[in-house]
């Protein structure tokens, strides 16, 4: 395939790419195909996860799309966690943060083909949107296309979380409790979640450096799109994505080998053609 930019606003993937995403899912086998696109924060997923919507919605297929962002437990259940287990389960985004009943209860509804109401979250007010304000699906579907940051990941080896990695978890989090009670979320919970993918397609950034520049646009475009709502400063946003280092690097170890399959990004968000 040709290099071709990753645009967000304008061109997004290339038409072929989007192509073989929609087709590979679709021959997946049996009942309501799930294609499951994972990549760290600002690596266009959802750009991509909406174009295979668009395009199966052309061919006059009825698909939906659903974020891990859409399933975050509320600012209540989080201010629970906080008091009750580590002060930074406050901050959504690690495993641990997700209502994951709601997040099968939902694939269930589609599976089964009934009416379904798709959970949805509002980054900026940090909260679930109400139930009555959520997108219904009311006919079967044909696809569901999930997309999430760090979709098909593994946990780590509890060797692994010994040491700090970054100012953090050296200033947050210094005994690991958090650390190790995200990771045994991850080892435990998430599977289940996972099985119920059926193509995995991984946004594979050059490393994890990109990622605080990637967000920070994404930050400004979400601020954009909302002038009227605060969000976070560049400084603010550094700390931020210090809460998914941990995980995101888990992820660019692990799942090359693990996806059906993987789109190499550059810096700039090209895609790199395959050698």
């Amino acid at each position: 395939m040709p290099t071709a930019a990753y645009m967000p606003s304008t061109k997004g993937f290339p038409h072929a790419l989007v192509a073989q995403a929609l087709d590979d899912a679709l021959g997946a086998g049996t009942g309501v195909p799930v294609l499951a696109i994972s990549g760290l924060q600002g690596s266009g997923k959802s750009t991509l996860a909406a174009q295979v919507v668009a395009l199966a919605q052309a061919r006059g297929l009825r698909a939906a799309m659903l974020s891990i962002d859409d399933v975050y437990l509320t600012r209540a259940q989080r201010q629970r966690l906080a008091r009750e287990v580590h002060p930074l389960l406050l901050t959504r985004g690690p495993p641990g943060t997700h209502d994951l009943p709601l997040a099968h209860a939902t694939f269930d509804a589609i599976a089964a083909r009934q009416p379904v109401a798709l959970p949805r979250f509002d980054k900026l007010a940090d909260e679930r949107v109400a139930p009555a304000r959520w997108p219904r699906v009311d006919g079967p579907l044909d696809l569901l296309v999930f997309e999430g940051w760090f979709l098909g990941t593994p946990a780590q080896a509890e060797a692994d979380l010994i040491t700090p990695l970054n100012a953090l978890e050296r200033e947050a989090d210094p005994d690991g409790r958090w650390r190790h009670w995200c990771n045994q979320a991850l080892a435990a919970d998430y599977p289940a979640l996972w099985q119920r993918c059926d193509r995995l397609w991984f946004l594979q950034p050059p490393d994890f450096a990109v990622i605080p520049r990637w967000r920070w646009q994404q930050e400004q475009n979400l601020q954009a799109a909302q002038p009227e709502r605060s969000s976070m400063s560049r400084a603010q946003l550094e700390r931020f994505v210090q809460y998914y280092e941990r995980v995101s690097r888990q992820a660019l170890r692990t799942l090359p080998a693990l996806a059906d399959r993987v789109i190499a990004l550059d810096a700039q968000r090209h895609i790199v053609p395959p050698t």
